[in-house]
């Protein structure tokens, strides 16, 4: 089963995917959060044959929802009402993670949707 993932942010939007297997999560690309955001993650889950998608879930140290968690939520809506499959995975911390591992560059967003992906597969199989 093939998953995208998805590191929401205000600006940019990570997204990741795995093999055609559905047990290597790979960083794939960084969009700009705009209001054609939904339709270029339609496209890209079209393209790559998802089946699920994985969002982030982001909450504080105190599991309280983030700023980000409630436009996120909306997103997810937004999708589930063009017939996806979506579902939240909690992660915390994977931009700095991503950015810990490989440094900041244009790429950092889409390396963090691959840690919540893989995250997802650790914790699904």
């Amino acid at each position: 089963m093939r998953l995208m993932a998805i590191d929401f942010g205000e600006k940019r939007v990570g997204i990741a995917s795995t093999d055609e297997e559905g047990q290597f999560a790979l960083p794939r690309v960084v969009i700009e959060n705009s209001d054609s955001l939904v339709d270029e993650v339609e496209r890209l889950a079209d393209d790559w044959k998802t089946e699920k998608i994985i969002i982030g879930e982001s909450k504080d140290f105190k599991g309280n929802p983030n700023t980000i968690h409630a436009p996120a939520k909306d997103f997810a809506t937004l999708l589930k009402k063009r017939g996806r499959v979506v579902e939240f995975h909690p992660e915390l911390l994977t931009s700095m993670e991503a950015e810990r591992l490989q440094g900041h560059n244009d790429m950092h967003d889409a390396s963090a949707a691959a840690l919540i992906l893989k995250s997802y597969i650790d914790t699904h199989q």
